[in-house]
């Protein structure tokens, strides 16, 4: 067997691995990626090479604002959260459904409305917890949802344990129980929101109403409207308007009167997984 045969190794002491000495002063050696004297008279205008660092950048003028110009600097930049449709002047509507703070949503009426919101939220990288009575009304939605990984979770009355929210995985807690729901076991909190679903009002919602922060509403008839009208303060004209609206449209309001009529229009995927509109299931 031959012997194997080796590089030899490299003298780094050598003229190969290091600079060429500089000049000394007086001599007529000078490093060579310096140029004579006679080249930079006769060379073309413009940058020249630095020893060591290349060319100079472009000489621009600087980008820079006199402070009397700060005051006309805006940024437009738009509500952030979950568009639930269109207003009537056909601008998308976002909803801000998970905060810093604490958020209480009273949905009236149906699973459809309730499922789409749910969806909508898991597409913004939410995690969507259900605590149902009727668990295989939200069975299919959950196994949907989230392109197979779990971001929507069913559970029985009850049956819900802590979600652990944070700033990074966002909570929000759909109570879907009728219209006597039991005492909520998770409240509102940071990053953690609450939407519970009647599906019409019952001898407790008035107080549900009134301590919600948020307030959905689809068609209601004379008798609850007149009651939301005046628990939320809503103009009678608007009032007058609830008993009317279709399958898709909805009126979100607040405590303090500010309310916004927004219609749903649900997408190929949601209309194939929940089917079309409806206010009651």
């Amino acid at each position: 067997m031959a012997s194997p045969t080796y590089q030899p190794r490299v003298n780094t002491s050598g003229e190969g691995w290091r600079n060429p000495p500089l000049a000394r002063p007086g001599s007529d050696q000078r490093p060579s990626h310096q140029p004579r004297p006679d080249e930079e008279l006769s060379g073309p205008t413009g940058p020249k090479p630095r020893p060591g660092f290349g060319l100079r950048g472009p000489r621009r003028s600087p980008h820079v604002l006199t402070a009397e110009s700060l005051a006309a600097l805006t940024l437009p930049v738009g509500d952030d959260g979950v568009i639930i449709g269109i207003d009537p002047e056909n601008q998308p509507a976002v909803l801000s459904l998970l905060r810093p703070t604490p958020l209480e949503v009273v949905l009236v009426g149906s699973v459809w409305m309730a499922q789409v919101l749910a969806l909508r939220t898991v597409a913004t990288g939410a995690r969507v917890a259900v605590e149902t009575a009727r668990p295989p009304a939200w069975g299919q939605m959950a196994q949907s949802a989230g392109g197979g990984q779990q971001c929507v979770t069913v559970h029985d009355v009850r049956q819900i344990a802590p979600q652990g929210p944070s700033v990074s995985s966002p909570v929000l807690v759909v109570r879907d129980m009728g219209a006597r729901p039991p005492r909520n076991q998770l409240a509102p909190s940071p990053w953690q929101s609450v939407l519970t679903v009647l599906p019409f009002l019952g001898p407790r919602s008035p107080q549900m109403l009134g301590r919600a922060d948020l307030v959905g509403l689809q068609r209601l008839s004379p008798e609850e409207a007149e009651v939301v009208t005046r628990i939320m303060r809503l103009p009678e004209q608007v009032g007058a308007v609830l008993p009317t609206l279709s399958d898709n449209a909805m009126l979100w309001c607040r405590r303090d009167g500010g309310h916004q009529f927004v219609m749903t229009q649900p997408t190929e995927a949601e209309t194939n997984l929940l089917g079309g509109p409806r206010r009651m299931d």
